[in-house]
């Protein structure tokens, strides 16, 4: 499981900071301003979840399955939550804004709160 958290840690944080490079500078010939503010939260929600992952995988021995399931809920809240803010924004520039997305992120957004909430039972713990 420490693998997996440092895995996906290294790739989401790879990822952020190819997507934020594209929102700056693609993106911005063809965004608007709120636009551009959706697809940096993507970004930013991604790699700060990425860091956490990488925190995870490094600092803890990740063996039960109250942590696997918190590294589940990180690993897929994020493809949820950024994801579908990627897709929302790109399929709007183009006039056909995939609506079918809209409630996935609050979804991802639910799993990455469980995510934490799980971190910090096991902190008071």
């Amino acid at each position: 499981m420490v693998g997996v958290a440092q895995f996906f840690g290294a790739l989401f944080g790879m990822l952020a900071i190819i997507f934020g490079a594209f929102g700056a500078h693609a993106l911005k010939k063809i965004c608007n301003e709120d636009q551009l503010k959706s697809f940096e939260t993507g970004v930013k929600y991604q790699m700060y979840h990425a860091l956490l992952l990488l925190f995870l995988g490094f600092n803890l021995k990740l063996e039960t399955v109250l942590e696997h399931t918190m590294v589940y809920f990180i690993i897929v809240g994020v493809l949820l939550f950024s994801f579908s803010i990627y897709g929302l924004v790109l399929s709007s520039t183009k006039g056909k804004k995939w609506r079918f997305l809209g409630p996935i992120t609050p979804l991802g957004g639910v799993l990455l709160v469980l995510g934490w909430g799980i971190l910090l039972y096991t902190v008071i713990l």
